[in-house]
């Protein structure tokens, strides 16, 4: 009988753990999603800034536009190293997940 019981034990516990591993990847997907929308807004800013860049009369306003051109490009590679360690983790998390459910497909098995 304590065997059953250390078993049911282990699936609640490996049930847990996939349960929360679909939620830290649903999480990682939103954020590597929301990441991207920020790159390609920072990416769209700089095209227009670049574009005013042109039209500039003065020398304190091409500055002013460089220094926004200088600010969004460093937006935009926050962004794809966040992507970009979102994307990682998000790939362990998925590795684990597998690995936990063929546990789980083995305990219910039993």
């Amino acid at each position: 009988m304590k065997w059953i019981r250390g078993v049911r034990m282990a699936i609640s516990f490996t049930k847990s753990i996939v349960s929360q591993l679909k939620k830290d990847i649903t999480e990682l997907e939103n954020k590597i999603v929301n990441e991207k929308k920020k790159k390609d807004k920072a990416q769209a800013k700089m095209k227009q800034v670049q574009r005013d860049m042109k039209l500039s009369q003065s020398h304190s306003d091409l500055s002013s536009k460089m220094s926004r051109v200088s600010k969004l490009t460093e937006e935009i590679k926050t962004s794809e190293r966040l992507q970009k360690d979102f994307a990682k983790e998000l790939a362990a998390k998925n590795t684990s997940l597998k690995q936990n459910l063929a546990k789980e497909l083995k305990q219910d098995s039993i």
